[in-house]
């Protein structure tokens, strides 16, 4: 098993991100539903989501808070 250097540092963010109000997200965010309407899933690495974008394939990251579900901060993928 490899160990994930990043653990310690995304249970730390996923701490905050859950404490984050609805007026604390900036730019759109998105529902469960609304989610899977506009993006293709990939991956989980809490609090971060790979996704896909339906409507021109391009592939980023979202960020989430657990309760409620909220996905937010769409950043591309940025190809080397």
């Amino acid at each position: 098993m490899t160990h994930d250097t990043t653990e310690t540092m995304r249970r730390v963010m996923v701490e905050e991100e859950n404490t984050r109000q609805d007026d604390d997200i900036e730019g759109q965010s998105w529902t469960t539903e609304q989610l899977q309407e506009d993006f293709t899933v990939s991956q989980f690495l809490a609090p971060f989501v790979l996704v896909r974008r339906k409507s021109d394939g391009v592939k980023g990251t979202l960020m989430f808070r657990h309760h409620p579900r909220l996905y937010y901060g769409f950043e591309v993928e940025i190809k080397r």
